[in-house]
């Protein structure tokens, strides 16, 4: 599986600390491990589905988008539940 960061992405986990990206690393192996496991999106962000997880005892979300076909899953954003959809679309 081919795994890609969208550049917002990438700024966030930039300035992440340890212990915040081992917790979205956990995330990131359980969602290649099983890339049906977000919440499938509708309307606007219909190709998009969206994890919810624990990182440092803090609800996050995490965005991305699974290609079955080429199998590529891309990671598109990452934060917390305000103004996380109205930032994604």
């Amino acid at each position: 599986m081919r795994i890609v960061e969208d550049n917002k992405f990438k700024k966030v986990v930039k300035r992440l600390n340890t212990n915040q990206k081992k917790d979205l690393d956990k995330a990131i192996m359980l969602i290649i491990s099983e890339p049906n496991i977000g919440q499938e999106k509708r309307a606007d962000l219909k190709t998009i589905r969206v994890h919810k997880f624990k990182m440092v005892n803090q609800l996050t979300l995490l965005a991305y988008h699974y290609n079955d076909e080429c199998i590529v899953l891309t990671l598109i954003s990452i934060g917390s539940h305000q103004n996380f959809y109205r930032d994604l679309k």
